[in-house]
C-alpha cells in the first residue's frame, strides 16, 4: 500500500484496474423502454439491511437480509450487493450467449462463466455510498464478443447509460 497524503491506495488494486480492459462507451441519455417484456415486483420491509425482501411474480420467493461483517453486521443473511452481483452475472452471461448466437459464434460462449465482484464504498464527491463492479469472463477468448455481450446486457446498459427510475408514494 502507498500512503499518498491522507489517501491510501492499494497498489495491487491499481495494477489490476490498469490491466483491465474497459468497455465503457460514451454516456448517453438514460435507456428508455419501448415496451415491457417482463415485469417483476418486489418489496423490502423491516430494518433495511436487516429486513426482508420478497418478489411477487410466477415464482415468488423471499429472503432475510443481513448486514455484512465488513459493515458492522453479523454476516447472517443475504445482502443487496450479493443479489446485485448474482443478477448481473446471470444477465451478462445471457447477453454474451445471445450475442454469440447472433454473430455465429455460439460455440465461443458455450462454456462461459461470468464472475462479478460488487464493491460498496463511499462515493467520491457525492457523499454516501456508491458501487463499483468488476466483471471477469472465463472461457471466452473473443474480445469483440465480450464487448458485444457487455453492450447488450441490460445491467451494463443501466450502469453505463442510466435507467429511467420513477419514485412515488405508494
Amino acid at each position: 500500500m502507498l500512503n499518498i497524503g491522507a489517501r491510501i491506495v492499494n497498489t495491487s488494486r491499481v495494477r489490476a484496474i490498469q490491466a483491465t480492459r474497459s468497455y465503457a462507451t460514451k454516456a448517453a441519455a438514460p435507456v428508455a423502454l419501448k415496451n415491457h417484456k417482463y415485469t417483476v415486483h418486489a418489496t423490502a420491509a423491516g430494518r433495511g439491511r436487516k429486513g426482508e425482501v420478497k418478489s411477487f411474480d410466477e415464482t415468488p420467493f423471499s429472503l432475510h437480509l443481513g448486514t455484512p461483517k465488513a459493515m458492522g453486521g453479523n454476516g447472517e443473511g443475504t445482502n443487496p450487493e450479493q443479489l446485485f452481483a448474482m443478477g448481473y452475472a446471470s444477465c451478462f452471461l445471457g447477453a454474451l450467449q445471445m450475442m454469440a448466437g447472433k454473430t455465429g459464434k455460439k460455440d465461443a460462449a458455450r462454456h462461459a462463466v461470468i464472475h462479478t465482484t460488487v464493491h460498496l464504498g463511499e462515493a467520491e464527491g457525492l457523499g454516501g455510498f456508491g458501487l463499483a463492479v468488476d466483471i471477469k469472463v472465463e472461457g471466452v477468448e473473443d474480445e469483440e464478443l465480450i464487448k458485444a455481450g457487455h453492450e447488450a446486457c441490460p445491467y451494463s446498459r443501466a450502469l453505463m447509460h442510466g435507467a429511467v427510475v420513477n419514485v412515488s408514494k405508494a
